[in-house]
């Protein structure tokens, strides 16, 4: 889809998208190929579509009223702000399957003209760029080198990072200068940068919150962040496995938003399949969707409220039924 037409697009695309991504990054840096017309902070090819943005977020993220508003309220203050003192820095939690990289391939697309495949959206997974953990220092030299030498490419660049929870903790330490609200670090402006962390880490708590508002006949939209904030920060700060730990970007609030995703009930699931057959261009059948959704398994086993995968595993369940 060209850029000047963008709007809202079919979530799967996007997600098979990101997949491409990951694959490219795996490749060696090449940032002499990262050019713009002149000095050291660009707009490169950054074109905010808001509009866009908000469209695919309300037709196609089931059920997340909190990271919907979330991510739309920060991203709009930041992009407005002509001088912010800071990057953008947010942080995305919650179960498997409830939309959060789905979310993160939303803002590529309508952050830049590129989208996924603009050379100043930077993603990284921890499978694919820090697999081992005994060579953490060497991780540690790379990943402030290709943060600095985009940064200083574009200062207006989106760093995506996977899986949070399975980066070996230490790591993440060596970002904690570019997330603070200095102006200038390795003489590089990064104020106007873009960090997303993406993890599962407080998914259970997140849950059980829903759950407690489910039992006690509260409505899922009354559901508050702050509420969620405090479980989901002590699930973060007590868990040494996760890539936040010790790393002080908890400890001296260097996220700017904790981005909850609730658990997806059974009429989420439902509108993903409904997505998902309009993105394959097939009719919605009532049979087949029966049938995805009675394959879908449940959770708690007393109420079998919660789908255990979220929408994850539709679209090869309609493959599977058709």
């Amino acid at each position: 889809m060209a850029a000047a037409t963008r709007g809202c697009r079919p979530w799967r695309s996007l997600l098979l998208g990101l997949l491409g991504l990951v694959s490219a990054a795996a490749a060696a840096w090449d940032l002499t190929s990262l050019r713009c017309n002149f000095g050291t902070f660009c707009e490169c090819d950054f074109r905010p579509d808001f509009q866009g943005l908000e469209c695919d977020l309300a037709q196609h993220l089931a059920g997340q009223h909190l990271a919907r508003a979330l991510v739309v309220k920060a991203l709009k203050a930041f992009v407005q702000d002509p001088a912010p003192t800071k990057p953008l820095v947010l942080s995305l939690h919650g179960w498997t399957g409830t939309g959060k990289s789905y979310v993160s391939s939303l803002l590529a697309h309508y952050l830049f003209r590129g989208g996924l495949r603009s050379p100043h959206v930077h993603h990284y997974s921890p499978v694919i760029h820090f697999p081992h953990p005994s060579h953490m220092e060497r991780y540690k030299k790379d990943l402030k080198s290709w943060v600095q030498g985009n940064l200083t490419v574009c200062g207006r660049s989106l760093f995506l990072f996977d899986e949070v929870d399975k980066l070996a903790p230490g790591l993440m330490e060596v970002l904690r200068p570019f997330l603070g609200s200095s102006w200038v670090v390795y003489g590089t402006n990064y104020r106007k940068a873009i960090f997303i962390f993406i993890s599962n880490t407080g998914g259970e708590q997140i849950n059980q919150v829903a759950l407690e508002a489910w039992r006690s006949h509260r409505e899922r939209e009354e559901i508050h962040l702050l509420e969620l904030e405090p479980v989901i920060s002590r699930a973060v700060l007590d868990n040494p496995q996760h890539g936040f730990w010790r790393s002080g970007i908890m400890e001296e609030h260097l996220l700017d938003a904790l981005v909850p995703f609730l658990p997806l009930q059974r009429h989420h699931v439902r509108h993903c399949v409904l997505n998902e057959l309009a993105q394959l261009g097939l009719e919605p059948r009532d049979e087949v969707i029966q049938a995805v959704l009675d394959s879908t398994t449940y959770f708690p086993e007393d109420e079998q409220l919660f789908s255990s995968n979220g929408c994850k595993t539709v679209a090869s369940r309609i493959a599977f039924f058709l």
